[in-house]
């Protein structure tokens, strides 16, 4: 029972840790990713729909982005969904077959607010996964009656350790982009 409820959180927390690695990306950094895009949604026929199912993604230079859409009418729905991202600071351009994207500069100050950002994003993650930690730590004190005392204790260390792990995990994928980040 006890092996349950570890192995349910532990699945949660791995998809935790996945998710603010996908968080992490979406973070833009010195080069051009095609990354920045995947949470971006297009309004293609009055539906919102992810940039990923309507175009392809090409980096052909550290600074250029190339989104080729598979469906030439929505070329301008792009661009402006593109445009409309908040602080990303850039200028699309279509020449009617596909949308470039050239991404600015990074200044020291504008790098100094995305290691910010970013740490905020692994401080939520964090925070995912200790409500993750509570709520199993919950199951386990619910066994009480059903489980000898000595298994409630290891089960809560093992739980421990296990938050402990995702939580460093966390903290290893933070401190890798806030290197690429500082990077110029």
């Amino acid at each position: 029972m006890i092996a349950d409820v570890l192995a349910d959180a532990g699945v949660r927390m791995d998809r935790a840790v996945e998710a603010a690695k996908e968080d992490f990306a979406t973070v833009r950094t010195g080069r051009a990713n095609p990354q920045l895009f995947q949470k971006v949604l297009v309004d293609y026929y009055g539906s919102p729909t992810p940039l990923a199912q309507l175009a392809s993604i090409n980096n052909p230079e550290a600074r250029t982005l190339l989104i080729t859409p598979y469906d030439k009418s929505a070329l301008k729905a792009i661009e402006q969904s593109i445009r409309d991202i908040p602080n990303l600071g850039v200028n699309p351009t279509n020449d009617g077959n596909l949308v470039r994207v050239t991404m600015p500069e990074l200044t020291e100050e504008r790098r100094k607010e995305y290691v910010k950002l970013t740490r905020t994003k692994g401080e939520d993650a964090k925070v995912h996964v200790r409500g993750i930690r509570r709520k199993a730590k919950d199951d386990i004190d619910a066994l009480k009656g059903e489980v000898g005392e000595d298994e409630l204790a290891r089960g809560e260390k093992e739980l421990d350790a296990l938050t402990r792990a995702h939580v460093d995990a966390i903290d290893e994928a933070l401190k890798r982009k806030e290197a690429e980040l500082l990077e110029v």
